[in-house]
């Protein structure tokens, strides 16, 4: 293929395949390889714009191929023309790979040895760029590289760096592979080029020459060669290790839950003559569920919440006293002239809500509103997308014995806000509307995303969702029960709250950040000597 023949062509390739190492593939190690084909191609670029060339490939082939499902919701349920969501998709992809282009050329501006270039400055830079990422224009760290690692040894990490500091372990795994490929490739070529040079460069004896040979200097790998194997392997058995350590500890007794997912059809969701059959398919399945905590998805009643039929209101509380217990329902609020997602309680405790503080661009605000407003109403059909946030500090919900933290779709993407509400809280739950995403591997993603948020807590995550995917996920991030997607279902399981401190609580992301600022320091003044 005259792709492989091509730098570029590489670095588009290994960016690409990085998806199969994210849900719903899972197969961890591909990011890591890929990560190291484009530090080999950083290694070996010219100037730290062709740096950036290669970088920006790879995010090309990353986020081209990672999140590809922007069209389907633009084009699919938001009405945008094929002819403007293809380039509008394509636009973001291509602005996520600024990124990674940044990564590229701040490593190549960095003074540093070959080897610490690849171990530490590179890692470092890719890391910070990811954060960078996940942090400016509200943020968007979707296909961070440490979500990969959700089921991985290296998602022992977690608890102590969060989602970063497992991607900074990745990348300086792929930077220790870059290293070690380079430098045992290194021998064997150029025995082989001076085995051409010899008296019988067109006989069989040439072969065979130049292969013991090749074989022999592999077996003669030098001492920083085998110093990487034994950091990798040391990174990859401690993460192994720290996976087996409970940071938290149990809270009050075990109790019953119900994980409703309704499966209404995106398209229908919120038309006037289809909401009396949603709230009847809801009422249905909550009132068939015998558990103490019953949880509905995101926005399950398409109606404001003072809309909501006061009989329907009582018939829904009463079944959840009957249990013993309480149902968080998702619905829209209006409180003052504006208009909020939320999550409202019913059942033996008093009503509780939480809204929404962290909200999708375009999807629920109009950033730039004087200067996008009239542009983005002309050419997205998004109901309710115009919504206010409910607020950065909110009280975890107290029901059935336990501290609730709530955090609504989009708002589990970001570890450093759901630890606003710990250790206070003792239980996670995610309430989220996939159904946007179609068929797509979004969702699959996101449920990823949930694991490593209950990783970095110590705690439990329980995930409501309108189409999938619904899952009970379990304090060391594992998934203990899930329900097949785009399929009317009641997941029903037992939760266990949870206190306790992991260090990614007390610290956040300022650990890993200082843990980079002293590698990219390291690496500096290691050039000067």
């Amino acid at each position: 293929m005259d792709l492989l023949k091509n730098k570029y062509g590489w670095a588009l390739l290994a960016g690409s395949a990085c998806l199969f190492g994210f849900a719903p593939f899972g197969i961890y190690p591909i990011p890591v390889l890929a990560l190291a084909i484009l530090f080999a191609l950083w290694q070996r670029a010219d100037t730290p714009r062709g740096a950036a060339h290669l970088g920006f490939a790879f995010g090309l082939g990353l986020f081209g191929a990672g999140i590809s499902w922007i069209y389907v919701a633009l084009h699919d349920y938001g009405d945008m023309a094929m002819l403007l969501a293809l380039p509008a998709t394509m636009l973001f992809c291509a602005f996520l790979a600024l990124f990674t282009a940044l990564a590229g050329y701040l490593q190549a501006r960095i003074p540093a040895a070959n080897a610490l270039r690849m171990v530490l400055v590179m890692p470092a830079a890719w890391v910070s760029v990811e954060w960078l990422r996940g942090m400016i224009f509200t943020g968007f760290p979707w296909l961070t590289l440490g979500y990969a690692h959700s089921d991985s040894p290296l998602a022992g990490y977690a608890p102590i760096l969060g989602v970063y500091g497992v991607s900074l372990v990745a990348a300086i795994s792929a930077g220790l592979l870059a290293y070690i490929s380079i430098n045992l490739l290194r021998e064997p070529i150029a025995a082989l080029h001076s085995t051409r040079s010899g008296a019988y460069p067109n006989d069989m004896s040439w072969s065979l020459r130049s292969a013991r040979l090749a074989i022999g200097s592999l077996a003669t790998v030098s001492r920083g060669v085998r110093s990487a194997l034994l950091i990798l392997a040391l990174l990859w058995l401690g993460g192994a290790l720290l996976r087996t350590v409970a940071w938290t500890q149990p809270h009050g007794e075990p109790f019953t839950v119900a994980l409703v997912q309704g499966n209404i059809a995106e398209s229908l969701k919120f038309h006037e003559d289809a909401v009396a059959g949603t709230l009847e398919t809801y009422r249905r399945l909550v009132t068939q569920s015998p558990a103490r905590l019953i949880v509905l998805p995101e926005t399950a009643l398409p109606l404001l919440r003072r809309d909501v039929p006061e009989n329907y209101v009582q018939r829904l509380r009463d079944h959840a006293i009957q249990n013993n217990g309480d149902a968080l329902i998702g619905v829209f609020e209006r409180d003052n002239g504006n208009y909020y997602n939320s999550v409202f309680t019913l059942g033996t405790d008093a009503e509780q809500h939480y809204r929404k503080q962290h909200l999708v661009p375009l999807g629920e605000f109009i950033p730039l509103r004087p200067v996008l407003g009239w542009f983005i109403n002309g050419v997205l059909d998004i109901p309710m997308g115009d919504l206010t946030s409910g607020g950065r500090l909110q009280a975890p919900l107290d029901i059935i014995g336990q501290h609730v933290a709530v955090n609504i779709c989009y708002e589990d993407a970001f570890g450093e806000e759901i630890i606003r509400a710990l250790p206070q809280a003792t239980l996670l739950v995610n309430v989220t509307n996939d159904a946007w995403y179609g068929h797509s591997q979004a969702a699959a993603q996101h449920n990823q995303i949930s694991q490593m948020r209950a990783l970095e807590t110590g705690r439990m995550m329980l995930r409501a969702t309108n189409t999938g995917v619904t899952s009970i996920i379990g304090p060391y991030g594992r998934v203990l029960q899930q329900l097949p997607q785009h399929r009317e279902a009641v997941l029903l399981g037992m939760a266990q709250g949870y206190q306790g401190t992991t260090p990614y609580v007390r610290w956040g992301n300022a650990a890993v950040l200082v843990l980079i600022a002293l590698m990219l320091a390291g690496s500096w003044v290691a050039a000067r000597r």
